[in-house]
């Protein structure tokens, strides 16, 4: 167990997307180090097998991102100090779906039902965000927030998904502002894992397409508790507010935690503004902080 880990026992996290994946990895690593971990899970019986499983100090609460009216729930049902939020849920669509909420169902679970969560519990976080992003924001070279749900442009499941991640970035990114301009002690992270075997995209009915990319993923892909340890580093370790944290292999898809690069659509301010805008109109909550 890293010492540096170990030194943050008796903390709060909560870890969204914690009972498969990443989630799952990030979860188990923080309640056997000693944190007191809730597990938010759409699936409450598998939170508490996930909890068993991991020992330590687990709580489970039922969280869905894609219905804001569960995501209300969970932060009522939440109470306490937090002192680290992991945004971590997420999911890469393979049919154009929508949400409780009449979303996207890219846009909704991966930003709109997270950016909703932490507006609504940055009240009582004390000391950092994570937000797991990821280098597929590269694919999507702008984001336009009166089309979120992608009815101007054609929609398939890689431009969704990219464009849910720049979303994400740009989210962080205007975060990382609104919490230095006021002198806040809370820290906003965003992360990309690399390619990591996991189950965001495990759909066997895809068939021979799914086969290929599962065992190619095999090979060369991180596994989930290798594809955790950028979560992990932006706790453990000293560095900047704001900072977005990849792995440091080739292609950025496998490797050790390393301070990493963003696309240029990611580090635009006005964009990052009028989609946080945007953001608050759609899902309904305002941040604290201005």
């Amino acid at each position: 167990m890293d010492d540096r880990l170990t030194a943050l026992a008796g903390r709060r996290a909560v870890v969204t997307g914690a009972t498969n994946g990443l989630g799952m990895a990030t979860a188990r690593a923080l309640a056997q180090a000693g944190l007191r971990v809730v597990l938010a899970a759409r699936n409450v019986e598998l939170g508490e097998q996930r909890a068993r499983e991991f020992g330590g100090d687990c709580e489970v609460l039922p969280l869905d991102l894609a219905d804001l009216a569960s995501v209300r729930a969970f932060a009522d049902a939440l109470d306490g100090p937090i002192d680290y939020l992991i945004n971590n849920a997420g999911v890469f669509p393979h049919q154009h779906r929508r949400t409780a909420d009449g979303f996207e169902l890219g846009i909704g679970t991966n930003f709109l039902g997270p950016f909703a969560l932490t507006n609504l519990l940055l009240p009582r976080i004390e000391r950092q965000i994570v937000s797991v992003a990821s280098d597929a924001h590269r694919g999507a070279r702008e984001i336009d927030p009166e089309d979120l749900d992608l009815i101007r442009t054609r929609w398939t499941p890689p431009r969704s998904y990219a464009r849910s991640k720049l979303a994400v970035m740009l989210w962080g990114l205007e975060l990382d502002r609104r919490l230095r301009a006021v002198g806040s002690p809370i820290s906003m992270m965003l992360t990309t894992p690399g390619w990591v075997a996991s189950n965001i995209s495990n759909k066997p009915h895809l068939g021979i397409a799914h086969k290929l990319v599962q065992g190619a993923a095999s090979r060369f892909a991180n596994d989930v508790d290798a594809g955790a340890q950028t979560t992990l580093y932006c706790l453990t370790e000293p560095i900047a507010p704001g900072s977005y944290v990849g792995v440091d292999g080739i292609w950025g898809l496998r490797g050790q935690p390393v301070l990493f690069g963003r696309s240029t659509a990611a580090c635009d301010f006005d964009a990052a503004a009028r989609l946080w805008a945007k953001a608050e109109k759609l899902t309904g909550t305002t941040s604290p902080i201005s």
